[in-house]
């Protein structure tokens, strides 16, 4: 059983932190965690699983930190592949289905709809493929607030004859009105971000569902800021297609992802890449003492997601960390996660504009991250916050602050003293 710096089990600590959503008042001034159900010298949510970290660290939405129980379990798997026997009884295969499983129930999914993949830009590839894109044509429907790295993908559609319209950013959000303008019965794709990771604005995911399917038109949402922070629903929602990846709000590693695709229209989608772990049955008939047989070698893929879109070997070590993660994450609860960090987003709300910061982020989002535009942020303050030990995203003219269950909003006092 692992034990967190505090001295507490693994079990203990989370059976405490399960009590938080009854405990904390999410409302429009969410309070923190009472004290009475925290160990006295946690300074934080999260305090006792990420001790490591030195300075103060308000970019979780860039790498999140590892926690004390994700590196006991990678450990434990290291320990397995050194095939000494021990730990004993350690099954990956299990593992594997197990961690999909949990993933899936943090966005009210089925196993089946979810596959492992190497990350994000890799899901929303394989998703604009499997829509049979761009050979099939139209109109695919993004915005200036989607992931940055996807605009090459689009470029890349628009050079081989798709339409692609890229709706702008007003007073830092994406209107209805203009996605309702611009989304027609040419339409094939509805391309969003569920939190974007520019200024944190949050799309109204059933809107852009209803609208898109009401033209015939499809939806795939990048979720990497959204799941293991904020709730996401896909059944609620409607959504199409999905993907994340484990490195930001997930608490793992880079180097693996999920792609979600919604069960009744996995028969529908053209098969991206054709992988060994999309395999349901194989057969041989080539091999010494094989039955003889037509062909040399049949297969049949699965029927679910993983047969449509997982490909070959993926990390174990990233299952492995998330194997404890997503308890943890499960355990404290998503909107407990949310209500804590709401009064750290709120204090860098008010207090940066103070500093001449111009606020990026609308003030009814209620994800990770806020942002803020300076003229020359990162030539203005860079050097000033590392001498700091203050860590945030800092842009050519942009500062973004993302918070965790290990912050606190004496972490935004400290980036204050840092910027003045």
């Amino acid at each position: 059983m692992s034990r967190t710096s505090e001295g507490l089990t693994r079990r203990t600590w989370l059976a405490a932190s399960a009590a938080l959503p009854a405990a904390t008042a999410v409302t429009g001034g969410a309070t923190a965690a009472p004290a009475s159900i925290l160990p006295s010298s946690v300074s934080s949510l999260g305090g006792a699983q990420f001790p490591d970290i030195q300075g103060t660290y308000l970019d979780a939405g860039s790498v999140h930190p590892f926690s004390v129980g994700a590196r006991e379990a990678v450990k434990r798997y290291l320990d397995s592949r050194a095939m000494n026997g021990r730990p004993e009884g350690y099954e990956f295969g299990p593992l594997r289905q197990s961690v999909l499983a949990r993933l899936a129930a943090l966005i009210n999914a089925t196993p089946g709809e979810v596959a492992y993949v190497q990350s994000t830009s890799a899901g929303e590839q394989m998703a604009v493929t499997a829509l049979g894109l761009p050979e099939a044509g139209g109109r695919i429907v993004t915005d200036a607030l989607h992931f940055f790295g996807s605009f090459h993908l689009y470029n890349e559609l628009e050079r081989a004859g798709m339409e692609v319209v890229i709706l702008p950013i007003r007073d830092g959000r994406i209107l209805m009105s203009d996605m309702e303008a611009a989304v027609n019965d040419r339409t094939r794709l509805v391309a969003v971000s569920a939190i974007s990771t520019v200024n944190g604005f949050q799309h109204d995911l059933k809107a852009v569902c209803d609208l898109a399917h009401a033209h015939g038109a499809r939806v795939y949402v990048d979720a990497v800021h959204a799941v293991g922070s904020t709730p996401i629903d896909v059944r609620a929602t409607g959504v199409d297609l999905l993907a994340t990846s484990s490195y930001k709000w997930l608490m793992g590693d880079m180097g693996l992802g999920f792609i979600y695709a919604r069960a009744d229209l996995i028969p529908h989608l053209k098969r991206p890449q054709a992988g060994y772990q999309q395999v349901a049955a194989f057969a041989s008939h080539a091999y010494p003492y094989d039955p003889p047989g037509d062909r040399p070698f049949v297969t049949r893929a699965r029927d679910d997601a993983t047969g449509l879109f997982a490909m070959g070997t993926f990390s174990n070590t990233g299952v492995a960390h998330l194997d404890w993660s997503l308890d943890y994450i499960q355990g404290l609860g998503v909107e407990a996660i949310q209500a804590w960090r709401r009064p750290i987003i709120e204090r860098a709300r008010r207090e940066l504009p103070r500093l001449g910061f111009e606020p990026m982020t609308p003030e009814d989002s209620t994800g990770p991250l806020i942002a803020f535009a300076y003229k020359d942020a990162r030539q203005t303050f860079g050097e000033r916050l590392k001498r700091a030990g203050v860590q945030v995203t800092l842009g050519a003219h942009r500062l973004r602050v993302s918070a965790s269950v290990f912050n606190t909003p004496a972490d935004i006092d400290r980036l204050l003293e840092a910027l003045a």
